[in-house]
């Protein structure tokens, strides 16, 4: 098996299926050969969201893949057909792109579901592995997001994180961006365990109990973002 087609292998052994909609022909036939390079199967390209349910339903998606901004208004067509296809189908993965760091709907989407989702900006997208990885994590229930987009998150609310250290902030951003504990460790150059007692200490000083799962730490950390 050659190592594009394994990385488009889901946990059961068939290849993940993406559908897409995307207005530009150029991006979703772009994004159409990338997913076959990486191994996916494209169950469907649209350049529009109508009836997304029942689309992706007949297509037997595993990840739906929607830009932000769609026919015919191009405002949020794309978030809104997110949304309703989180309540609808809620075991599909939905991973959105934007142009712009577009920080209500991250926060709408991020706060629809139980992880499986996703946000990245269309210009930062410019390494196969790099997105391929993002579906991936999206398809096994994790969250992406673009590091622009935690930062907007972040900058938003700067009060509630004003006991944080600077290496707090740090870990911080990395949590959001859905980083594991290695990951983290290596992009700050400091051990893992170090990485847990930051962990530690953020949840302490936001009030938020640490969760085992990635997303879900994730999540914790932006509805504390979130709230009023």
């Amino acid at each position: 098996m050659s190592a594009p087609y394994a990385e488009g292998m889901a946990s059961g052994s068939s290849p993940v299926r993406v559908v897409l909609a995307e207005d530009s022909v150029l991006l979703r036939e772009g994004l159409v050969r990338l997913f076959d390079e990486a191994g996916y199967v494209t169950a469907g390209a649209w350049g529009d969201a109508d009836d997304i349910v029942q689309r992706v339903r007949d297509a037997e998606a595993d990840v739906a893949i929607l830009d932000v901004r769609l026919p015919p208004g191009f405002r949020d067509e794309g978030i809104r057909a997110a949304l309703t296809l989180r309540a609808a189908l809620p075991h599909v993965g939905i991973l959105v792109l934007s142009q712009y760091v577009e920080g209500v709907y991250a926060r709408e989407l991020l706060a629809a579901g139980d992880g499986g989702v996703g946000y990245l900006l269309k210009d930062r997208v410019t390494s196969l592995e790099e997105f391929t990885d993002a579906v991936r994590r999206v398809r096994e229930r994790g969250t992406v997001l673009d590091p622009l987009v935690v930062q907007g998150l972040i900058a938003a609310r700067p009060d509630p994180l004003s006991t944080l250290t600077p290496r707090e902030r740090d870990v911080l951003t990395l949590m959001a961006e859905g980083r594991s504990n290695a990951s983290i460790a290596g992009r700050l150059f400091i051990g893992v365990g170090a990485v847990e007692k930051n962990i530690s200490a953020i949840f302490a000083k936001l009030g938020l109990e640490e969760s085992g799962t990635e997303h879900r730490r994730v999540l914790a950390v932006l509805a504390f973002l979130q709230r009023p």
